[in-house]
Parts: structure tokens; C-alpha cells; sequence
């Protein structure tokens, strides 16, 4: 095993700033050592969050100096700042804790964003348990939560096929006709807004709904073959 020859700076405690998550992220990490040699070694992030994370490597740079981090799934490189080597009991290296320079949650890729929107949404669900929710509120949320939930599905069915070298564009219609379901519950909610007058011409984006909706019209009524004054 490659034991770390650049790590001269004194150990500091890490303040670690909001919770991290648990992902399994490969990296390539780039720096420059003390004696101003270009330094490249592989690593993989194992707790993260918008602001940073912790990583497991090999060899370890110096706290406090900055680092490149390339998402080797993505190719999406960050600046990274070193704020701490976490040890064992021991005393032996267990991890890098860096701070990004720009703070992302989309750096470290779908993963970390899926498991910090199901914290949250375990949160939101406990805060809904204890107060009132006014019920178009909590109808539109449960419908959209649906809506997630399907097209999660079709991606996981849809990488699953992939890894088994089976036909995905049977999944793309999936997809399609969920978005069609949705979008059909959704206009069918606007023009009950519309009848209870809920919804004006001063309503903020009415006009720009309004005319996707002629532009939808027309495309339907060419593919049925229809005059756009048709009734149905």
C-alpha cells in the first residue's frame, strides 16, 4: 500500500459544516506537493454534501492546500481545500475531508441529491404528521410525489435493461404516457381554478400558459386531423 510522504501540515480538527451523506463517488484528485510537483492519485468520495466531503485515498495531500477533483463519472472537475486527515484510534489515515471552493450538490452526481431529497422528504412528512395541510396543497404534493415515483421506476427499469443488454426504447413510452396522465390532471385542475374563478387574467403566467396551450392545440389537431375550430 502507498503510504502518504506529503503531508507535512499539522493535523486540525475538521469543522464540519451541515450533514453529509453516504455515496460511493470515484474521483481523480490533482495537486501540487511542497515541493511544487504535480501529484495525481485516485480516490473515492464516501460521505458528502453541498459544501464538501470526505474521501478515501491513498495518498494524502497536505491540509490546507488545494486540490482538483474530477467526478470520473461526470468529467465535471471542482477546486477543492483540504480541512482535515480523519484517523483511527490508531492513528492511521481513514479519510480527507476537503470543502469544495464553489459549494454544489450536482458535483457529486444523482446519487447524493436522491438521498438528500429522501431526508428531506422524511422530514417534510413528519412536519405534515404534526401541523394542518390545506387539502389542494397536500393533493398536489401526493400527485406529484406519483409522478416521481414513476419516472423513477422507468429510469431504474430503464438501466436495468441496459445492464442486460435488452431493448430500452420500450421504456420511452412509459415515460410518455405518464407525462400525458400528468399533464391531463393538471389542465383538468386549471380549468376548475378557471371555473371557480381563481384564476384571472392578472394571474401570473396565464398568458404563457395560454399560448402553450394553442401551440399543444394545434399539434393535436393536425395529428387527428382536425381543423383547429373543430369542437369537440
Amino acid at each position: 500500500m502507498e503510504s502518504s510522504t506529503d503531508n507535512p501540515s499539522p493535523l486540525r480538527l475538521e469543522r464540519r459544516r451541515g450533514v453529509r451523506f453516504p455515496v460511493v463517488v470515484p474521483l481523480e484528485a490533482k495537486w501540487q506537493n511542497a515541493a511544487g510537483k504535480s501529484v495525481k492519485a485516485n480516490a473515492q468520495a464516501v460521505e458528502v454534501n453541498a459544501l464538501g466531503g470526505l474521501l478515501d485515498m491513498k495518498t494524502l495531500p497536505s491540509v490546507g492546500s488545494e486540490i482538483e477533483l474530477t467526478n470520473l463519472l461526470t468529467q465535471e472537475s471542482f477546486r477543492a481545500r483540504v480541512v482535515s486527515v480523519r484517523r483511527s484510534a490508531e492513528g492511521t489515515p481513514i479519510g480527507v475531508a476537503v470543502e469544495l471552493l464553489v459549494p454544489s450538490e450536482a458535483f457529486w452526481g444523482v446519487n447524493f441529491q436522491l438521498k438528500k431529497t429522501s431526508a428531506e422528504l422524511v422530514k417534510l412528512e413528519q412536519a405534515m404528521r404534526a401541523g394542518e395541510v390545506e387539502p389542494r396543497i397536500l393533493v398536489e404534493f401526493r400527485d406529484a410525489v406519483d409522478y416521481v415515483r414513476k419516472t423513477a421506476w422507468a429510469v431504474q427499469e430503464w438501466q436495468e435493461r441496459q445492464l442486460k443488454h435488452r431493448d430500452t426504447h420500450t421504456v420511452l413510452p412509459l415515460l410518455t404516457a405518464e407525462r400525458l396522465r400528468r399533464a391531463t390532471q393538471l389542465c383538468d385542475a386549471i380549468a376548475g381554478d378557471l371555473a371557480t374563478r381563481e384564476l384571472t387574467r392578472e394571474t401570473s403566467r396565464l398568458e404563457e400558459f395560454y399560448l402553450s396551450v394553442k401551440r399543444v392545440f394545434r399539434s393535436l389537431s393536425g395529428l387527428f386531423g382536425e381543423n383547429e375550430d373543430t369542437k369537440s
